[in-house]
């Protein structure tokens, strides 16, 4: 009888495998006979404009046009480049170029700045993330790709480019008149001890080089006394994600999943994982972030804030989460298209969500006092009066200035509150 019901069994596995089988193979089959209907369709209203357009036409350019508009109707981030946009991207991997320092993506239809690089033409002009560009040099920048949008804005050194802005707030348009130079970033712009052992480190971009020097940042704060530290991933436009995977690495066990990748084909889902075997498991942590923080640093904030490592402070992050494959066509055209969705540890998409803060604390700054103030101009004097004796000019904040910095200020105040509670504890364990 038992042998009887696993045969049966058995039989219907089979039968079921093969219904199932003979579903995907037609459904497959459809989907093709779609797509050579489709085709049809696209190739008569070819020969129509062919034969039927008033002006002889380039075939080349028609199908350029038809390749345009079948990837600008997948994703803001999916485009069709032409070859000499093409070449534009691989000067844009390659390094130097003339520019104004900023990133850029296609966000509701707009072309919006994610963030502008510090200390660059865009940033000491005033252009702010979120800043929605609708023209450049005079023209709309309506339907406009990014590739089309980096080719205008990109060019020789001391030429000037003009932009109009619509930014969110402002009852009309804001023109900035900005003169390109060689674009140089140095990924960490800031690293310090502020005070009570709370040391501090702005990275501003994921770089080649940006695992060796944070973890010498790192190993230098603590010789100098560090017992807690704030990341400041503001308006850090990302970069390179196993450079964001190695960065959040210096903060987790071995082996801790820090982002998958997840794609319609079985190769595109990925996982990246922490690899660094002394990681820094104790310190405690907080994140820096804002609507300029986008890509790279979303991952590392996501990982830090889903396995409960750091503290997440600031407003939500800019919400760029996808993967672009750049494919070379035959003529030197190619197509950048998106092939998969960033996750964080917990499944959460980043993509259009950003990474919500576990504290919300808007950007401003703190009020001083009129004796505060004289306090903060004879620091400014000090320093212009080294570099007028040829001293050195510290980069990045400067002494006591982020005192003025209300969203750093509450981070160094949950660092603070973390302490105390620490030190409660163990003595709460010491008297049991």
């Amino acid at each position: 009888m038992r042998k009887r019901f696993i045969i049966l069994l058995i039989s219907i596995l089979l039968i079921t495998c093969a219904i199932s089988s003979v579903v995907f193979s037609q459904n497959k089959r459809e989907d093709r006979n779609e797509l050579y209907r489709n085709i049809d369709l696209f190739s008569d209203g070819l020969a129509i404009i062919q034969s039927d357009y008033v002006e002889v036409t380039d075939p080349k350019k028609l199908i350029y046009g038809a390749l345009k508009g079948m990837l600008s109707s997948l994703d803001p981030h999916s485009q069709f480049m032409e070859p000499d946009i093409y070449n534009e991207l691989k000067v844009d991997t390659a390094g130097e170029f003339g520019g104004l320092g900023i990133e850029i993506t296609i966000k509701d239809g707009l072309l919006t700045v994610v963030t502008p690089i510090e200390d660059t033409p865009a940033w000491r002009a005033g252009l702010k993330a979120g800043d929605h560009i609708v023209k450049i040099n005079g023209e709309l920048t309506r339907d406009i790709t990014l590739m089309e949008a980096v080719k205008k804005m990109r060019g020789k050194p001391n030429t000037e480019v003009n932009l109009t802005v619509l930014r969110e707030g402002e009852d009309k348009l804001l023109d900035f008149k900005i003169v390109r130079e060689i674009i140089k970033i140095k990924d960490i712009k800031d690293a310090r001890i502020l005070e009570d052992g709370i040391g501090y480190i702005r990275l501003v971009e994921f770089r080649q080089n940006t695992p060796r020097d944070f973890r010498s940042t790192l190993a230098r704060l603590k010789k100098q006394g560090m017992e807690a530290l704030i990341l400041d991933l503001r308006n850090n436009p990302g970069g390179l994600l196993d450079v964001a995977v190695k960065v959040a690495g210096n903060f987790l066990r071995k082996g801790t999943l820090i982002v998958s990748t997840r794609g319609r084909k079985k190769e595109q889902n990925m996982q990246f994982v922490s690899m660094n075997k002394r990681a820094e498991l104790d310190l405690p942590l907080v994140v820096l972030v804002n609507g300029g923080s986008a890509s790279g640093s979303e991952i590392v904030a996501a990982a830090l804030q889903d396995h409960q490592r750091a503290i997440i402070v600031g407003t939500t992050t800019f919400g760029k989460g996808s993967v672009q494959t750049v494919v070379p066509l035959g003529d030197g055209s190619a197509i950048r298209l998106t092939t998969s969705k960033y996750l964080s540890p917990k499944g959460q998409t980043i993509h259009g969500r950003g990474v919500i803060p576990d504290i919300i604390v808007r950007e401003g700054k703190i009020q001083f006092s009129s004796e505060e103030e004289e306090t903060v101009r004879d620091i400014f004097e000090e320093l212009e009066e080294k570099r007028e004796e040829g001293g050195d000019e510290s980069e990045g904040l400067i002494p006591d200035e982020y005192r003025a910095d209300n969203q750093l200020m509450r981070a160094m105040d949950v660092l603070k509150a973390i302490r105390i509670y620490r030190q409660i504890s163990l003595e709460d364990s010491r008297k049991t």
